[in-house]
């Protein structure tokens, strides 16, 4: 069977996966920015801001894993496959943010302002900071050469 005949859609990737790379990257870079995150939540309502700033931090970074978890696994099946779970894992993982969300809204220790802006803010902060360090190279996908801890890099 020659390799034409194959569907781009049944294609299967192989190799190291650039999303968990990233991931990983801006779990690091999340890890970082929680004290400043519940430092302010903490200014603005106190410890249930802080509380409610953690638990925030908690599902920005579990969601981003997801993410990458999902699209690794994925593209080792078929490419068809990831772009479904690309698509139908948002909206999944979008539904697990609004249950982690809802489950917690009538809790005494719950800030929902701090709750809502830190998954917002953070969301978005983390993925905007990690601009900086991805390659826009099919050469070197995931992290720019300079950012990747590998042994062939570190001389």
């Amino acid at each position: 069977m020659s390799n034409e005949s194959v569907s781009p859609m049944m294609t299967r990737l192989e190799g190291d996966a650039p999303e968990i790379l990233v991931s990983l990257d801006i779990l690091k870079r999340g890890i970082l920015v929680t004290p400043i995150i519940v430092a302010v939540c903490s200014v603005f309502a106190g410890m249930d801001g802080a509380i409610s700033a953690v638990y925030a931090i908690a599902i920005v970074l579990i969601n981003f894993l997801c993410a990458a978890g999902l699209m690794a696994v994925t593209a080792r099946i078929s490419l068809g496959l990831m772009m479904g779970a690309a698509l139908f894992g948002y909206l999944l993982r979008l539904g697990l943010i609004f249950l982690a969300v809802f489950i917690v809204r009538d809790t005494s220790w719950i800030s929902l302002g701090a709750l809502g802006g830190t998954i917002i803010i953070t969301h978005l902060g983390l993925l905007v900071w990690e601009l900086k360090y991805i390659s826009i190279s099919l050469a070197y996908p995931g992290l720019k050469p300079s950012a990747r801890k590998s042994p062939t890099n570190q001389r």
